[in-house]
């Protein structure tokens, strides 16, 4: 007897609807460019050309943007020139299409909420995009499962990678945040401002391990890099009491674990790997 599909089955006739996108939003986003250079700024820094729906307005906001890097004024005129320029203004609807997206602007002021949903729907697209081929490859036979699944999760994180930007952030801010930083520092009197490792010489040295930082431990082969990582794990971990995960390309985990069991049981790794182990060691 046949069985039924489950509801959580992939339903392939949905993968037919309209791709997510707001046609005002974009329109709303490039009238606002062509009267604000405010709005120029803040589009830039969250909209890539591909972002936008249709083509057209992609072609427009790629006109706006390089009209604003020379330097220029960016206003219905000067648009409509640089469109002629690059031989595309009929294409994106003529002169009394630029017109009329000045003329269908809500509030200016508005544009980062226009840019963001416009964003937002460009990345739902990608997901349905993203989502598809992924799906494309399981009904297909695969020569490795290990490799579909890597190339797949390649696919969603270029998905989400596109959407990592930077926002400009005011000096002003940052001393004011330093500042009070600074302050409450020397409110601590103390010379570990960060999270211990448990060497008391390198706490000494360094101030402790401060957030945000990218710590390197370099060293010949041999020369206990290993070792010092896993101490400084083992003492955040047990005796800080913070989460800390391991990620280790050249020993496998119950190598890392038998030597943490070593350190903090003081047992010697010859007689824990040989399993001869001394009455008095078991109790550790």
């Amino acid at each position: 007897m046949a069985r039924k599909n489950s509801k959580s089955s992939l339903d392939l006739t949905r993968l037919n609807r309209i791709p997510p996108h707001n046609i005002e939003a974009e329109e709303s986003i490039l009238g606002a460019m062509m009267i604000s250079q405010d709005a120029i700024a803040i589009g830039g820094e969250i909209l890539d050309d591909d972002d936008f729906y249709r083509d057209n307005h992609k072609k427009i906001y790629s006109a706006i943007k390089n009209v604003y890097v020379r330097g220029e004024a960016a206003d219905p005129i000067t648009i409509t020139e640089e469109l002629k320029r690059m031989n595309i203004l009929e294409d994106v609807g003529g002169k009394a299409y630029i017109h009329t997206l000045i003329s269908n602007v809500p509030l200016a002021a508005n544009a980062k909420h226009y840019a963001t949903i416009i964003a937002q729907n460009a990345t739902l697209r990608r997901l349905i995009e993203a989502a598809t081929k992924i799906a494309a490859m399981g009904y297909e036979v695969p020569e490795s499962i290990e490799k579909t699944v890597d190339t797949a999760e390649q696919i969603i994180f270029d998905v989400s990678k596109r959407k990592i930007k930077g926002d400009f952030t005011i000096l002003k801010d940052l001393l004011k945040e330093g500042f009070e930083q600074i302050e409450k520092l020397h409110g601590m009197g103390t010379q570990i401002t960060g999270l211990s490792t448990g060497f008391k010489d390198l706490d000494r040295l360094t101030s402790g391990l401060q957030p945000s930082d990218l710590i390197i431990v370099a060293g010949r082969p041999s020369m206990g890099k290993t070792s010092l990582v896993l101490g400084i794990a083992q003492y955040v971990g047990l005796q800080l009491k913070k989460p800390v995960a391991i990620f280790s390309l050249e020993m496998a985990c119950h190598q890392l674990s038998r030597r943490i069991m070593c350190s903090e049981a003081e047992i010697d790794a010859t007689r824990l790997k040989t399993g001869r182990l001394k009455e008095d060691d078991w109790p550790r």
